[in-house]
């Protein structure tokens, strides 16, 4: 259903890979609404997906950008305002990636060149597009920017892995570039904490289907979908959350703030009984 929540919008979505991506999901709720966007992904990850398709549902012209390179960003963010007519207001930022965890290798014994390559992806990343957002003064008042994140970065989930250590770095720039934005720009800039969600990129995690069954026997409402994502970030490009800042909101079934469910504790009896 769509309310028209961000008619006149226009922005840059980050990530959308294929029908599975959130970023993808995000580009068509944002869509329905009303929004405009200009698409990007790196040039590789545009040869991998079918990003083209979702450019002509939904009327998004495409610009490759290495999110890691700056020069790139900068010419994303200008020819952005050229194909949609001015400044933006809205940004989603869903991308990451852990080489770590594509070669296999343990948290006690990784490749720091590949540890590096992935905080420069998956967190840096962000510092530079806000970095190149700001100093074009190209975001309008009360304009939102988004990243995604996981609870991996508050707790330990053995497996994610140097992901979990991208993720906390990634929030923590989000406060503090998001101080000055607000302060000196008037704009937004919060993380959502997703359920593990079974994306191109999720499922690259060793034992994500463990993740995602025992997440949904934890949460009271059960795991958050991509949809629901979607759907909860076109509420943080609307005007309804202009003073909502500096935040990581969990969008998880309320995961966060479980200490144990009755259904996973049944499950833990009934191993122990046998």
């Amino acid at each position: 259903m769509s309310y028209n929540l961000l008619k006149g919008k226009k922005g840059i979505i980050f990530g959308a890979l294929d029908e599975n991506s959130i970023a993808w999901k995000t580009a068509e709720r944002v869509h329905e609404e009303g929004g405009q966007f200009v698409l990007t992904n790196a040039p590789i990850a545009m040869r991998m997906g079918s990003i083209k398709n979702l450019g002509e549902k939904t009327g998004a012209e495409i610009i490759p950008a290495d999110a890691t390179k700056v020069e790139d960003l900068e010419n994303l963010v200008e020819k952005a305002q050229e194909i949609l007519g001015g400044k933006l207001d809205f940004v989603l930022h869903s991308i990451g990636m852990s080489v770590n965890v594509r070669k296999g290798n343990h948290y006690t014994d990784m490749n720091y060149d590949y540890t590096t390559k992935g905080w420069d992806v998956s967190a840096v990343s962000f510092h530079k597009t806000m970095q190149v957002l700001y100093k074009k003064d190209a975001m309008n008042e009360w304009g939102s920017i988004v990243a995604l994140s996981y609870i991996a970065a508050q707790k330990v989930f053995p497996d994610y892995n140097d992901m979990a250590d991208n993720k906390a770095y990634l929030e923590s720039i989000a406060r503090s570039f998001g101080y000055f934005f607000g302060k000196d720009k008037k704009v937004r800039v919060n993380t959502i904490s997703q359920s593990p969600t079974p994306t191109t990129a999720g499922q690259g995690v060793k034992g994500f289907g463990g993740f995602i069954a025992y997440a949904d026997k934890m949460s009271p409402l059960g795991n958050a979908t991509a949809q629901d994502c979607a759907d909860y970030t076109v509420s943080l490009f609307s005007d309804l959350t202009k003073r909502v800042t500096l935040q990581n909101l969990y969008n998880d079934g309320g995961f966060s703030n479980m200490g144990v469910s009755q259904q996973v504790m049944e499950a833990f009896e009934k191993d122990q009984e046998g």
